[in-house]
């Protein structure tokens, strides 16, 4: 199954970012779906089943090891031409301890992941028209698409500030990829499992 650690913003996080990209919503873009709005912390895709038991256990153990931390959607930005995000802002090093913990989780687990890099924490909003689903940010273009400008939704989004929740919970997701072949169907997301945030 397809998986990756993610931190999920509360309801009243989500509707508060619902209102603000409203306006914004046309379709020069692809923008994502509500239910795929979430900060990926360590993506790792396509993971046997076999692997599972010592994953689960490693994460457990990265939550565990984490004190709870607040959060807030904050801002925007970009990943080049290729898509549209809002940032967070708060503590921000236990974030990225979190995300450092659920990579090296993986990694112990037997999961071959990317290289790491510092983690940017992101929720994705948008991407241009002709670039894929996947996390990597290396996509090539679409064929025969010029890419929209984003500056427009860069600068509507620029003050935007979410109010502050605590996360105190790691949640492992599935995602369905798209099997119908219709334009802009979206992945469907699946929370796996979840752990409580809780310094021993």
């Amino acid at each position: 199954m397809r998986l990756f650690a993610a931190v999920l913003p509360p309801e009243e996080a989500v509707a508060e970012l619902r209102e603000a990209v409203r306006p914004l919503r046309d379709d020069r873009l692809t923008w994502t779906a509500q239910a795929g709005w979430h900060f990926t912390l360590a993506f790792m895709g396509e993971v046997d089943d076999e692997a599972l038991p010592e994953l689960y256990a490693r994460l457990e153990r990265a939550a565990h090891r984490t004190a709870p931390f607040t959060l807030r959607l904050h801002g925007c930005g970009h990943f080049g031409d290729r898509a549209l995000w809002t940032g967070a802002a708060g503590e921000l090093d236990t974030m990225r301890l979190l995300a450092d913990r659920a990579d090296a989780a993986a990694r112990r687990a037997g999961i071959p992941m990317e290289q790491h890099h510092r983690y940017t924490p992101h929720l994705t909003l948008a991407r241009n028209h002709g670039h894929g689903h996947g996390k990597g940010q290396g996509h090539g273009h679409g064929q025969g698409h010029a890419a929209t400008p984003l500056r427009p939704y860069l600068d509507a989004l620029a003050g935007f500030e979410g109010t502050a929740w605590q996360v105190d919970t790691l949640s492992l997701v599935r995602s369905h990829l798209p099997v119908s072949g219709v334009p802009g169907e979206q992945p469907r997301y699946e929370t796996v499992r979840s752990w409580p945030l809780r310094t021993p």
